[in-house]
């Protein structure tokens, strides 16, 4: 068989033509990807698109837009000039057809969320369905137990928790009892199981009572401030639940640190949180929107303080009088030199709207967590700016709305927290900024009885009970509470770890 000869002209031509065609299909391909990026969304299911969009949006260097729509705020990035510069292939016209078909969509989006709120907002709608099921572990996938979420505290996934089987349960019939072997104290609590349905708890299968007698078949005992035992066997789904509302430094030592379960108290790692207040967003994403006013207007007054304490532990009196030398400090009561009747609380509050720039949310103990009405009524509520003292700096930025408050460890010394303080009282704009928190959510119920009662009907919780070996240990061990600033006593902490 003869071999065809090789032909070097041949060759040649071969690799033009196939060097053509590549280039041909890789423009043709090249076209086909560019046009099907540029295309705009006619309806409001086209999410991918949405989302490609707004990412170029994004990657503009446009200022954002804050609108507030009914309480209820989004974030809308406008102008499409630097996308069209960076881009260079994107007309104008397209991408302002894209900007307000998202607006419409924001806005539709809005009005069904404001409808959707959850139940525990004002006038919330929506309620939880039974929680799903992983289908590996066959577990619930709500995180509401402490170890399944240790940096939130869980609250809004309690109040929203259904167990899955939840339709069975109700069928059955049977209730879980709780019983308050020592009572509520100065608080008073419905038996029975009115207080569940009068909340519209979600999970409202509970009664409460306060007989002793039940303390043999009692699914949950709440002891409120100290263990009483009850001298009959504890049964083995039953739970023991520790009630604290103050802190470490007042309550009691228990004397039984083994037996109990549950713990419901401020802290953030309680089984059951009772916070004071609980700050939730409207949307999570939308944690500061421009104001319509300016609230250092017309005030002529630095920092205000009403306190009638001054022993208290965490030497605050101190703090204040050394701030003093630096600003002017005004302290209302027992420990100071002007005075406001608490019998006209309302009176006193609304000097501070009109006349005082800050004021001295300052507690009583320095403690992880502990965070009360200092801070979030009399602060918080008011159009002022707090400055806080007590919990953990780390606490408040968790338990706060974002920048709502200046901590004192923030600075290292009085002296240069009133050099900001002087700062902000000769800036309007800086001063606001610390109020943009306002309208994008709300102090909420928290609706303790109604997480009891669907904790109490987790049947991951209940299979394999978890108990404090030393409840002390937990509650005032080392670090939990520190008598001076958090900022020193880190730096000591450090000091010894070096050593």
């Amino acid at each position: 068989m003869r071999i065809p000869k090789f032909s070097l002209k041949r060759c040649f031509f071969l690799i033009v033509i196939l060097c053509a065609l590549l280039v041909f299909v890789i423009n043709f391909r090249e076209k086909e990807l560019w046009h099907s990026k540029i295309s705009i969304p006619t309806t409001h299911h086209h999410q991918h698109q949405q989302q490609q969009l707004h990412q170029n949006y994004e990657n503009s260097n446009e200022i954002p837009e804050v609108i507030d729509n009914h309480e209820q705020p989004k974030k809308l990035v406008t102008t499409a000039s630097s996308i069209v510069e960076q881009k260079n292939v994107i007309d104008d016209n397209n991408i302002n057809n894209a900007i307000e078909n998202d607006k419409k969509q924001e806005i539709e989006s809005d009005d069904s969320t404001m409808s959707s709120r959850p139940w525990y907002f004002t006038n919330g709608e929506r309620y939880p369905k039974p929680a799903k099921i992983n289908k590996k572990t066959q577990k619930r996938l709500a995180k509401i137990q402490v170890h399944e979420d240790t940096r939130s505290d869980r609250i809004t996934n309690q109040l929203m928790f259904v167990p899955p089987n939840y339709e069975e349960i109700k069928n059955e019939g049977r209730l879980k009892t709780i019983l308050l072997y020592n009572g509520l104290g100065p608080w008073s609590v419905k038996q029975g199981r009115s207080l569940f349905t009068a909340s519209k708890c979600p999970v409202d299968t509970c009664t409460i009572t306060q007989n002793r007698d039940r303390a043999k078949d009692a699914d949950l005992i709440l002891y409120k401030d100290h263990y009483i035992p009850t001298g009959v066997q504890k049964h083995p789904t039953q739970l023991y639940m520790l009630y604290f509302l103050e802190c470490p430094y007042h309550t009691q030592h228990i004397k039984f640190p083994d037996v109990f379960n549950w713990t419901a108290t401020y802290r953030r790692d309680s089984d059951i949180v009772a916070p004071y207040e609980s700050w939730q967003y409207y949307d999570p994403k939308v944690t500061q929107i421009e104001q319509d006013r300016n609230y250092a207007q017309n005030k002529t007054k630095k920092v205000a303080w009403f306190v009638s304490n001054c022993s208290a532990r965490n030497n605050r009196l101190n703090y204040a009088h050394e701030l003093g030398k630096y600003i002017q400090v005004d302290i209302y009561g027992a420990c100071g030199n002007f005075k406001c009747s608490r019998s006209n609380a309302e009176k006193c509050f609304d000097l501070l709207d009109r006349d005082y720039k800050f004021y001295l949310a300052f507690e009583n103990s320095n403690c992880k967590d502990y965070i009360t009405e200092k801070f979030f009524v009399n602060g918080l509520t008011r159009n002022i700016l707090p400055i806080v003292m007590g919990a953990r700096p780390e606490d408040y930025e968790m338990s706060s709305p974002q920048r709502s408050y200046i901590h004192v460890d923030e600075f290292s010394s009085a002296k240069e927290l009133a050099d900001y303080l002087h700062l902000l009282d000769k800036n309007d704009e800086l001063y606001n900024s610390y109020f943009k928190w306002k309208n994008t959510g709300q102090f909420i119920n928290t609706y303790f009885w109604c997480r009891v009662c669907s904790m109490l009907h987790d049947e991951d919780s209940l299979k394999q009970p978890k108990w404090y070996e030393d409840i002390n240990e937990w509650w005032r061990g080392q670090g939990v509470c520190t008598n001076g600033s958090w900022r020193k006593f880190q730096a000591r902490k450090e000091t010894m770890s070096d050593d």
